[in-house]
């Protein structure tokens, strides 16, 4: 599964999240082409597969490769000098992106054997910060994730049901996302790379998949007498939880 883990939130996150829980509300026409959505998504998801194909070939073989070391390192590199260019004090993020780049010059031949433990790596961290994203909304006053996403869908109301159906998809994302990180852990320690290597980056998509599918069909059976909401109400949704939290 690639990392980003992408702007993958907005493709990842349609109907079936829980957040489906009420009347259609119609989506206002603009003059905009709707063929500029269709091939971005089309785009974004080639490029999923591109990377999940790339990154089994690269480390299921378990050799040395600086061009797979390189694309493994491209995700968490990027995210850590997006997170030091945020940083208050600039001089300090410029010190420390040096000083990671002059790390990965002088540990380059050491990491180019190790591409599969990279893809591992930056798979656990998606992974746990998936869980953690959704998990610890499940304390603390607010509500969580998936409840407040059903609330921007449906204009503020909700029934006690459906905030209780969707604390417990909250939790069931959160699970699955632990879960996940657990099971690729206790292949890549147990297991041949290439196993571990064909879970990771092969079936994670389609394990993510199918839950999306399965909450569906389960919410569909909890809550028979709600109407689903449409995709883009639900992509809407997701947008505005991340402009929330925004700085």
């Amino acid at each position: 599964m690639p990392p980003h883990l992408p702007d993958a939130g907005e493709v990842l996150l349609p109907e079936p999240i829980g957040t489906g829980l009420g009347p259609d509300c119609p989506v206002a026409k603009t003059g905009k082409s709707t063929l500029w959505p269709v091939l971005r998504g089309l785009g974004i998801a080639l490029l999923g597969v591109a990377w999940a194909l790339t990154a089994h070939f690269t480390s299921a073989g378990n050799e040395s490769s600086g061009w797979g070391a390189a694309l493994a390192l491209t995700p968490m590199t990027t995210a850590l000098a997006l997170g030091l260019w945020r940083l208050p004090v600039r001089w300090l993020g410029a010190l420390i992106g040096l000083a990671v780049a002059a790390g990965l010059v002088g540990f380059w031949p050491f990491l180019k054997g190790q591409v599969a433990l990279l893809y591992y790596l930056e798979h656990l961290g998606v992974y746990i910060l998936l869980s953690a994203f959704f998990g610890r909304t499940l304390f603390g006053p607010e509500e969580s994730l998936v409840t407040r996403m059903a609330r921007s869908v449906h204009g503020g109301v909700l029934s006690p049901a459906q905030a209780a159906y969707t604390r417990r998809v909250t939790l069931a994302w959160s699970l699955f996302f632990a879960g996940m990180a657990l099971m690729s852990t206790l292949l890549f320690l147990l297991a041949p790379v290439v196993v571990w290597s064909t879970f990771a980056n092969l079936l994670g998509g389609p394990l993510i998949a199918l839950m999306f599918v399965g909450e569906y069909l389960w919410r569909r059976r909890a809550l028979p007498e709600e109407k689903p909401a449409t995709m883009a109400e639900a992509v809407r949704a997701w947008k505005a939880q991340r402009s929330n939290k925004a700085p």
